[in-house]
């Protein structure tokens, strides 16, 4: 017993909300710095501030992977967190262009980016369930696809509200200027009906189906299969125990250091100077404690919702624990960019910092373009970058694109027109191409289909743990070390991803992506 093979207009369906969600995403990425900024945002605490995306996405994302596994409703398995999703995110759209002060933006990113992953993690299950395995990478390339025209369109809104509408892009001191509230509008409505085209024009398989699916695929697994699914050992509470023994003693260590750090910077008159790396410290003593908690919870034999959640991030497929390197410094130079490039840009390529002048608009509206073009090159190489891998391999095609996006972030340095930015984007367009969707069909076939969307949404971890260390480190970094040059992060990101490309090469899987035709 198989999946039937879906048409490319049935997959062209199921893929479409995405076009919504990531249209969202990119207006939080290429103006969140923007609106931090005009509200009177320290420029050393901005990836502080940036924060409340990641954290959300930690939180949220396993548990609504883990949930979404053991939902059935009318709407079926996946598809309702996607409606609700898209609900609260379409308000909190409305909200954030609207936030009288930083603190309510803040809280607003907050409520917005848990929405957004509320519906945006379903999304990579939702393949998995679907999708017969040799039409799993024709599903993320799609996915791919629609996020990076999504992106396209909505990363460049503020541009064209300006540029070609004619509204203003510049505002009085702490207002958000109309061309941004404009697009946020916009993309509000986009994000909900996009969305909602999927949850009406898809259908599911029951977990009754799914089951019968799993079990024939047991039943006629081939060697290299049963090899996969035997590296994915159970973990004992014992080494659950020592992991989190570890994890709360380094924890507890860099605290310490953390505090004499503050206390050094408070006697030299810069209050809270660093406050941002207790996130970091108290984070690793919390999950050290988690695991000692249910490491004695498993001994009195109790299992439940949450024992299973914190176990199973030690039960991962070898496969899967390899690619968290890859994501981890993926990623990291994606939320570099994220944070720095606005004030990399006006401040380092435009010589300008001051919010309310135009220069400082024309520039940051720049920026909006540069992210524009790099998500229209992702849209681009969708389905070449799947077509490369097939004639030599995954991990060779992902490692090019993740070098070829770092060169462009470090060029960024040394770039002084505006042309010259965008080119350095087209190498970060066909990083991101990959990071969407290669490492999703490498992943894809070692997991276990009753856990796809739990595993699907721990392996988002690695692009939020990165965001997190991201966003208490760089902005220490960049102030301590770079006398506050925002375009160092850059730099660091860069080297970041090129990294990561190195590191794909290790990755233990000798699959080739295959398109089905």
């Amino acid at each position: 017993m198989e999946k039937r093979k879906l048409s490319f207009w049935q997959i062209w369906n199921m893929s479409f909300g995405f076009l919504g969600i990531q249209f969202g995403f990119a207006l939080q990425n290429a103006n969140t710095s923007r609106i931090f900024d005009t509200l009177g945002a320290d420029p050393d605490k901005i990836g502080f501030y940036w924060l409340a995306a990641p954290l959300t996405g930690l939180i949220v994302q396993p548990i609504v992977g883990y949930f979404s596994d053991r939902t059935w409703t009318r709407l079926g398995r996946r598809r309702p967190y996607f409606l609700v999703g898209a609900i609260l995110a379409s308000l909190a759209l409305f909200a954030m262009p609207n936030s009288p002060s930083l603190w309510i933006a803040i809280g607003t990113l907050w409520i917005m980016d848990s929405s957004i992953n509320i519906s945006m993690e379903p999304f990579r299950a939702f393949v998995g369930d679907n999708l017969p395995e040799n039409q799993r990478t024709l599903g993320f390339a799609m996915q791919s696809f629609f996020i990076g025209l999504g992106a396209v369109v909505g990363s460049a809104l503020p541009w064209i509200f300006t540029n070609i509408f004619e509204l203003s892009n510049t505002a009085a001191e702490g207002v958000i200027p109309d061309s941004v509230k404009w697009s946020f509008y916009v993309g509000a409505i986009v994000f909900f009906l996009a969305v909602l085209w999927t949850v009406l024009k898809s259908k599911e398989y029951s977990p009754e189906e799914l089951q019968a699916f799993e079990d024939a695929k047991r039943a006629t697994s081939t060697k290299d299969h049963h090899e996969k699914v035997s590296t994915q050992k159970n973990v004992t509470t014992k080494l659950q125990a020592t992991y989190g023994g570890i994890l709360a003693l380094v924890g507890g260590i860099l605290t310490y250091f953390v505090h004499q750090l503050n206390l050094k910077a408070d006697a030299n008159g810069e209050t809270g100077a660093h406050k941002e790396l207790y996130l970091l410290s108290i984070g690793l003593l919390v999950v050290g404690v988690l695991f000692l908690i249910v490491s004695q919870l498993r001994k009195n034999e109790v299992r439940n919702g949450f024992t299973v959640i914190i176990t199973d991030l030690l039960n991962m497929p070898k496969t899967m624990k390899q690619l968290a390197y890859v994501q981890f410094f993926s990623w990291f130079a994606l939320f570099a960019m994220w944070i720095y490039t606005t004030q990399a840009v006006t401040g380092h390529v435009f010589g300008t910092t001051d919010s309310t002048t135009k220069e400082y608009n024309d520039a940051a509206d720049w920026v909006a373009v540069m992210f524009t073009i790099y998500n229209l090159v992702a849209a681009a190489v969708a389905f070449l970058l799947p077509a490369l891998a097939r004639r030599t391999s995954n991990k060779f095609t992902h490692m090019l694109a993740l070098i070829a996006g770092g060169i462009g972030l470090i060029s960024i340095y040394f770039l002084s027109d505006k042309v010259g930015l965008l080119l350095a984007m087209t190498g970060v367009g066909i990083a991101w191409a990959s990071i969407l969707s290669i490492p999703y069909a490498m992943l894809s076939g070692s997991l276990p289909a009753a856990k796809m969307g739990y595993y699907m949404g721990v392996f988002n971890f690695f692009i939020v743990i990165p965001q997190i260390v991201a966003g208490t480190v760089l902005g220490f970094i960049v102030k301590e070390w770079f006398n506050e040059q925002p375009v160092y992060a850059l730099i660091v990101g860069g080297c970041s991803m090129i990294f990561a490309g190195i590191l794909t090469l290790g990755v233990s899987t000798n699959k080739k992506i295959d398109i089905n035709e």
